[in-house]
């Protein structure tokens, strides 16, 4: 393994409950194509500090998770087209102490969606309303979806979300079944005080033929579990942090490793 030295480039993670998804991610890469880099993951007491150290200390890259996609976006200079259509950052570029928001959430989504053939014509059930709801959210629409239910206990946000798309909102997720369920809260998230708790309830995962949690940790959540055993098709949180990790590491690095090298990488990743 590469010694710490003055030399290194630096990229970290900012969120609330931290993983050691990206930082297995990355620093695989990283040591696989001999780049004298390094990436850690951190808890932000102060999202604005943590921003301003990210310019000052001349850190090149910046992941951000939940709950900050929406409150960092004060905090950058520039928001690429990416980021600026959803009003939503997960990644966050530093060029000389420019800062530039993107958003790879929308783009792995996008893939997944595509990658498992889901049927555009189906009926869509969203439970969530924040920066990754939103990247959820764009990336069905432009996928030709139009049946979707946002379901967010926060009419202003699940509202506002559901305009924008023009989708229908409900404020209660136990009162609709849809084909496609899809958890975009930390609900089944470890370390939470949900972290065993189903995001939908039996009979909406038994109506159901896709259950799709973006919850990354763990890979297996209580609503991807519960969806295997009902032999449904289910997309994880694992599958969604590896498509975006990957673009954020082609923004930071300039380099796209190969398919066996992101394999190699997402493996080692899932056997923390």
């Amino acid at each position: 393994m590469t010694m710490l030295n003055k030399d290194m480039t630096l990229c970290i993670s900012l969120s609330a409950r931290p993983s050691n998804n990206g930082t297995r991610f990355h620093n695989f890469l990283y040591e696989e194509l001999g780049l004298n880099w390094i990436y850690k993951a951190f808890a932000p007491t102060d999202l604005a500090q943590a921003i301003a150290g990210v310019r000052g200390l001349g850190i090149r890259g910046c992941a951000i998770s939940m709950p900050y996609k929406e409150d960092v976006i004060a905090l950058v200079d520039r928001m690429d087209p990416s980021a600026t259509a959803i009003d939503s950052v997960n990644t966050i570029v530093n060029d000389d102490g420019v800062l530039t928001a993107y958003n790879t959430d929308y783009s792995a989504i996008a893939q997944l969606i595509e990658r498992n053939g889901l049927d555009a014509a189906a009926g869509v059930l969203l439970r969530g309303s924040g920066g990754m709801a939103k990247a959820t959210a764009a990336a069905f629409r432009d996928a030709g979806f139009t049946r979707v239910t946002i379901a967010a206990r926060n009419e202003a946000n699940g509202r506002g979300l559901a305009d924008l798309y023009g989708f229908a909102w409900t404020a209660d997720a136990a009162g609709e079944s849809a084909d496609i369920i899809v958890n975009i809260t930390p609900i089944g998230m470890a370390g939470g005080a949900e972290e065993h708790e189903l995001s939908f309830g039996e009979e909406q995962i038994a109506a159901a033929s896709v259950v799709f949690d973006v919850v990354a940790l763990p890979a297996e959540t209580p609503l991807i579990r519960a969806g295997r055993d009902a032999g449904k098709t289910v997309i994880t949180g694992a599958e969604v942090a590896t498509l975006q990790a990957l673009e954020q590491f082609v923004l930071y690095t300039g380099i796209r490793p190969s398919a066996e090298q992101v394999r190699a990488a997402e493996e080692f990743m899932r056997t923390q």
